[in-house]
């Protein structure tokens, strides 16, 4: 691992999330995206800041006059259903190197019956499985005071056998 930090700020447009902004470096590991995806999830936990399930995807697009050190963007492409959805096979022509999935409260299932207005998330990591590169992908769920109730990273997923990685999946596929 390099000596730079990967660095996050969450920005904002119209009180809901639109994105984060990345410096210092891209997470390069499962574990790196795993904690970048807790911390998304945190933010997804605060009431109002995420009105639906959205799908948000990496870029290494930079805003306009960006800070020294800005790497790239983790940006919303809008609700995973409904008006404004990305479409099936959207991203196939440049896959980006993570989608993710943040689930508000509103939408969220917790995973155990003390788990109360938790906010969760996917990320996936892609791979070319016909290259010997498997897929990757962590799941995180949080409260709305931060904690995290639930954290799973694995390598080797089977998109098919998750809800989450299979929309991910199928908005990757041409």
């Amino acid at each position: 691992m390099s000596d730079m930090y990967v660095e996050v700020a969450a920005f904002h447009g119209g009180g809901r999330l639109r994105g984060f902004v990345v410096s210092g470096r891209w997470p390069v590991s499962t574990r790196e995206w795993a904690q970048f995806l807790a911390l998304a999830v945190r933010l997804a936990a605060v009431p109002g800041l995420l009105a639906t399930t959205t799908v948000f995807r990496a870029v290494d697009d930079v805003p306009d006059d960006p800070q020294p050190g800005t790497v790239g963007l983790v940006t919303s492409e809008g609700p995973v259903l409904g008006d404004g959805a990305p479409a099936p096979g959207q991203f196939a022509g440049a896959a980006p190197p993570a989608l993710l999935l943040l689930h508000p409260p509103t939408e969220s299932r917790p995973s155990t019956p003390e788990v109360v207005g938790a906010a969760s998330g996917c990320v996936l990591l892609p791979g070319l499985p016909h290259l010997g590169l498997e897929h990757r992908a962590a799941w995180v769920e949080a409260e709305v005071d931060g904690t995290v109730t639930r954290l799973v990273s694995r390598v080797g997923v089977d998109p098919a056998q998750d809800p989450d990685t299979a929309v991910l999946a199928m908005l990757l596929a041409a």
